[in-house]
């Protein structure tokens, strides 16, 4: 059961969204180990906290939060980074900096999320294993399907492009997540 309600929830949602953008700069393995990382991660924070707390969690500051750290991205993926030829050589044979990129960025984009928020009502009625284990393969499903539509995204596009709208991606997720936070609370 939680496999399909967050796969369905995860569809159209913005780490979907970051999952592509980050395949359009990466090689798609090490973007899927960073995204499964951090997706065990919250959802394995989430079943617990459905466990113990019940559905009733504050998640403004958390969203708050989230969402400044987004906005943060935005501002850094715009300014861009300065690499010379053999930083790109170093990146290109080492996977590390995309594993620990997109970990980041997925354990962010999931806090406080529609996703986590399921995981945690499920929790609240549901097996922690179960819960846990098919959440997390159900968003990692439905994001592997992003990375996929990254990667061809990133084979058509130019660099600048990529670079450009990873960052509105990013400000527009920012902006939308602190606006819930002091708006809906």
């Amino acid at each position: 059961m939680s496999f399909g309600i967050i796969f369905l929830a995860e569809l159209g949602d913005k780490s979907q969204l970051v999952a592509m953008a980050f395949a359009a700069r990466y090689r798609a393995l090490p973007v899927l180990i960073g995204l499964t990382a951090a997706t065990a991660v919250v959802h394995l924070i989430s079943v617990f906290l459905g466990a113990g707390l019940g559905a009733a969690i504050p998640t403004r500051w958390v969203t708050l939060l989230a969402g400044l750290a987004f906005l943060g991205f935005a501002a850094w993926t715009w300014r861009g980074d300065d690499l010379d030829e053999g930083d790109i050589d170093r990146l290109d044979r080492s996977a590390k900096s995309a594993v620990l990129a997109a970990s980041i960025a997925f354990f962010l984009a999931e806090l406080g999320d529609k996703t986590m928020l399921a995981t945690v009502t499920l929790a609240t009625r549901e097996g922690l294993f179960g819960t846990w284990a098919g959440s997390t393969l159900g968003m990692v499903a439905a994001d592997a399907l992003a990375i996929v539509v990254g990667m061809q995204l990133g084979k058509r596009l130019p660099e600048r492009v990529i670079r450009i709208g990873a960052g509105a991606l990013f400000a527009l997720f920012g902006l939308l997540l602190a606006i819930q936070a002091l708006v809906y609370g």
